[in-house]
């Protein structure tokens, strides 16, 4: 009985599918806690505050194929 379930759970439900999301929702903590850098933060890393908040502002699914792989 619980392998039937487990079967019909993960025809439905793929570990890709939940590393995908999981890689998603990293990518926008990423990105608030980017734009709450202060200057100085983002000077050591080589970002300006623009270029911080234009990434900041990037919609979750514009992002590099390879960020998501």
């Amino acid at each position: 009985m619980l392998r039937a379930i487990q079967g019909r759970i993960s025809s439905r439900f793929r570990l890709s599918d939940s590393i995908s999301v999981a890689r998603l929702f990293v990518l926008r903590r990423t990105r608030t806690h980017l734009a709450k850098l202060d200057d100085h933060m983002l000077d050591d890393i080589g970002l300006t505050r623009a270029q911080a908040e234009t990434e900041a502002a990037r919609k979750l699914w514009d992002a590099p194929a390879h960020w998501l792989e």
